[in-house]
């Protein structure tokens, strides 16, 4: 069709409009729904499943953990938060859109205990900090663009551990069992992951106009385009996390932050293991981690909730420690990294509220606070490129 038409649906694809806020902690019905569903499965996992496989319950072990292993724990909890905020200011920060780093805080904090209450393989953190970004003036196409770039930085440092330590493991260079099943299998599915996306990365940027092309008429041509858009979307936001990862100068801030939240979380995990006299060998913590979160995805589980659980201590018993502590260490890692993080983020949440309606009464005066110029858009599409 003709330029006018395309310039039409352009226009209809990145129009800016009113986005509705997340109702996560406003409704008290979806938060007792939730809160029922998570002790449902607590009690599952914690209190029924020891009794039937007959092991000490872990609730009754919590008494006998190391205070000072506890307090290492925490401490890489805290080094956790700051690892997931640099994540996202290195992805986001001043290049796209003017965020100060405590509104970057709110952002992420609110956003992390989302992901960890609603919906799995944190599509809820994904919801709030899309609404976030989109108030704080960063235009449809390029919020989600670099939505898929934070996720695909942070699952690619999954991947590869998963890729490292099962071939360290299995070929010996680290101590610990390595069953074929928990150590090459992983390996060799999280490099087809890795190899899936570097092939989407090379989806061509003009793959909407290229579509359209082919289709005939109006209707389709906008149509094909529509259907385009998510996997453009997709290309583009890997190509932005690629980039970030082959220049260090730019992205440093990101990669560290998406080495350092992975790192930490298995930091906590160690401390849990020590605090009841676990000695793990390192690759095997690491291996049993990456694994046990695997079960983040299922479907039924709010954040994982139970599911994750239950993942990790299978994973652990199966490279053969024992069932009791590996109960006990599970769960006090769950209520570190998992349950801590909770209070100070629905905080955040409503901290990130008033945020939100000051950017929005600012956005009223006439002074958009978080207005991006033409000159940093062409940076921002240049960053996209590999």
């Amino acid at each position: 069709m003709g330029n006018d038409q395309d310039v039409v649906v352009d226009r209809d694809l990145t129009q800016e409009g009113e986005e509705t806020e997340p109702s996560f902690f406003a409704s008290p019905k979806r938060l007792l729904q939730t809160a029922f569903v998570v002790l449902l499965l607590l009690a599952a996992i914690y209190i029924l499943v020891p009794k039937i496989i007959g092991t000490k319950g872990a609730i009754g072990q919590l008494s006998d953990a190391t205070p000072a292993w506890l307090v290492v724990a925490v401490a890489f909890v805290v080094l956790m938060f700051a690892s997931y905020v640099a994540l996202f200011r290195g992805v986001v920060g001043e290049r796209v859109v003017h965020l100060e780093w405590r509104e970057s805080y709110q952002v992420t904090m609110a956003g992390l205990a989302a992901t960890r209450l609603f919906s799995a393989g944190g599509a809820g953190g994904i919801v709030l900090t899309y609404w976030a970004l989109r108030k704080a003036g960063m235009e449809r196409r390029e919020t989600a663009c670099r939505m898929v770039a934070f996720l695909v930085l942070l699952y690619a440092m999954y991947m590869m551990a998963l890729v490292l330590f099962g071939i360290l493991l299995r070929t010996g260079v680290l101590s610990g069992e390595a069953p074929a099943g928990l150590t090459i299998v992983p390996a060799a599915i999280a490099a087809a992951v890795i190899v899936v996306f570097l092939l989407i990365a090379l989806i061509p940027e003009d793959i909407e106009r290229r579509l359209a092309h082919f289709a005939q008429g109006y209707r389709f041509q906008r149509m094909a385009r529509r259907l385009a858009t998510a996997p453009a979307t997709l290309a583009r936001g890997t190509r932005t996390a690629i980039s970030f990862v082959a220049n260090p100068s730019r992205g440093g801030l990101a990669v560290s932050g998406a080495i350092g939240f992975w790192a930490c979380n298995i930091g906590i995990l160690w401390a849990s293991f020590h605090a009841y006299g676990v000695h793990v060998p390192f690759g095997v913590v690491v291996q049993g981690f990456f694994i046990g979160m695997v079960a983040n995805l299922f479907p039924l589980a709010p954040g994982g909730v139970g599911a994750v659980d239950a993942g990790m201590i299978g994973a652990f018993v199966l490279f053969g420690l024992p069932s009791g502590e590996v109960f006990a260490a599970v769960l006090t890692y769950r209520l570190a990294a998992f349950w801590l993080p909770i209070p100070p983020g629905i905080v955040a949440f409503f901290q990130l509220r008033r945020t939100v309606a000051r950017w929005e009464q600012e956005r009223a005066r006439g002074r958009p606070a978080h207005e991006v110029g033409e000159p940093m858009r062409r940076a921002i599409t240049s960053e996209s490129k590999v």
